[in-house]
């Protein structure tokens, strides 16, 4: 459960991750030009739709994110991306809500922005393979990263989540791998037939 539904987080929570993520967003919104316009919308098409599809894990349910990819793609414009997709599913079909938009944002796409900064120049000199490797670790990091976000804002919205809080981050470790095997092989794939589309939004 990346998406957290409007009424579960305390109003504290939910003002500083507007605050986090407005901040974010300035910051990546400066990088935005015109010819990283179209990467960046295709990624945000690609997250709205993929993260649509939920599947049972235990008491909750997972989806994929695939923000260790987009921040390889796109860098900090992961940050609009997600938050525009996020934003079109809640108003769309209630997937989680407009006043956890922040937390949800900052949540999925703060790991695939920190993992595009730390490791694109890494998978940018790398071969495929090793590229590939390299990608598939920043993309479990970044999945076990929002996993650890979401048990935090529940836990520090009231003592009474941190049992939930706890069973919930354990939901994540099957999306690890599954982030790490598709981001792996995206990333094998275009550093084949495409290595500039890994140039992390022309990241600063």
């Amino acid at each position: 459960m990346a998406h957290i539904p409007d009424g579960l987080l305390s109003l504290p929570v939910l003002a500083g991750g507007w605050v986090a993520t407005g901040g974010l967003a300035a910051w990546s919104l400066r990088r935005l030009r015109e010819e990283t316009i179209p990467t960046t919308a295709v990624m945000a098409a690609v997250f709205f739709s993929v993260s649509l599809v939920a599947v049972p894990v235990g008491p909750s349910s997972v989806h994929l994110l695939l923000a260790g990819l987009m921040g390889l793609m796109i860098g900090p414009l992961t940050v609009p991306a997600v938050m525009v997709g996020l934003a079109l599913q809640a108003l769309m079909f209630g997937f989680g809500g407009l006043l956890s938009l922040g937390v949800n944002t900052l949540n999925i796409a703060l790991p695939g922005v920190v993992a595009g900064l730390l490791l694109g120049p890494l998978v940018g000199r790398a071969a495929p393979a090793r590229a590939a490797v390299l990608a598939a670790l920043g993309a479990a990091l970044a999945v076990l990263a929002t996993g650890g976000g979401v048990a935090l804002a529940l836990a520090l919205s009231s003592p009474d989540y941190l049992p939930s809080a706890r069973v919930l981050l354990l939901t994540y470790l099957p999306l690890m791998a599954a982030e790490a095997l598709i981001t792996g092989f995206a990333v094998h794939f275009l550093k084949r037939v495409r290595p500039e589309a890994l140039a992390g939004g022309d990241r600063p």
